[in-house]
């Protein structure tokens, strides 16, 4: 069977860009739109990364905490 294809939706939008850069983007046959894109992309993951690690601080220091108190869990069956 066939997967269905993957519909993609795009939205036209207005970014200012350094004249320069677009220039030489153009020049070396670069995709503006998709150069720019990857890079939002880019921004997004690592935003969203940075989010998640802030909003889970309080657990992961809790659970680095327990383990420095009790040891890894299991621990005693490690062979190395």
């Amino acid at each position: 069977m066939n997967a269905p294809a993957k519909v993609e939706t795009r939205r036209a939008t207005n970014v200012t860009l350094d004249t320069e850069a677009v220039a030489e983007a153009k020049a070396l046959d670069i995709n503006v739109s998709r150069a720019c894109e990857a890079g939002l992309k880019a921004e997004i993951r690592r935003v969203r990364d940075a989010r998640w690690i802030e909003d889970n601080r309080a657990a992961m220091e809790s659970w680095n905490d327990w383990v420095e108190q009790n040891g890894l869990p299991l621990g005693h069956l490690r062979q190395f």
